[in-house]
């Protein structure tokens, strides 16, 4: 499926149905943990399927915008280390606890918002989420994406 929209329109377009603070502040710790907590399911199944999982997310992210796909790449590598400290057996549940206890948050904040989520729309938005909440960092510290 061929998508011609910069990455600014994407945010734009992500951004319409996460304009309550009280939402933005959710996103900023769920969206994160979701990452996390798939990363570690994917991790239950074998290291190497998170591995490649990170890496074709990292492909669409490079062709949206270097610079977002750096910072994720760094997300990326800091998550799967994390994942590989943690003792394998915790791995599974912590995710799969995290995952449940976050998408509940997710779906409080757009209640709050009155919007539902937008991979509603576009399941490509799941992807589009982390370089939200990454846009907040790269403002704050004046980087352009």
């Amino acid at each position: 499926m061929s998508d011609s929209r910069s990455i600014h329109e994407l945010l734009e377009q992500y951004s319409d149905s996460h304009r309550n603070p009280v939402n933005e502040l959710i996103h900023m710790v769920c969206v994160p943990l979701i990452v996390f907590s798939l990363l570690g399911l994917l991790w239950a199944v074998h290291p190497l399927v998170a591995a490649i999982a990170a890496a074709g997310a990292m492909v669409y992210y490079f062709k949206l915008s270097v610079p977002f796909a750096k910072g994720m790449l760094i997300m990326a590598l800091i998550m799967l280390g994390v994942l590989a400290a943690l003792p394998p057996i915790t791995v599974l549940p912590l995710s799969i606890a995290i995952f449940v206890l976050a998408w509940v948050g997710q779906f409080i904040g757009h209640q709050i918002e009155g919007k539902k989520p937008s991979f509603f729309d576009d399941l490509r938005f799941l992807l589009i989420g982390p370089l939200f909440v990454l846009s907040f960092l790269y403002r704050r510290l004046h980087w352009a994406y």
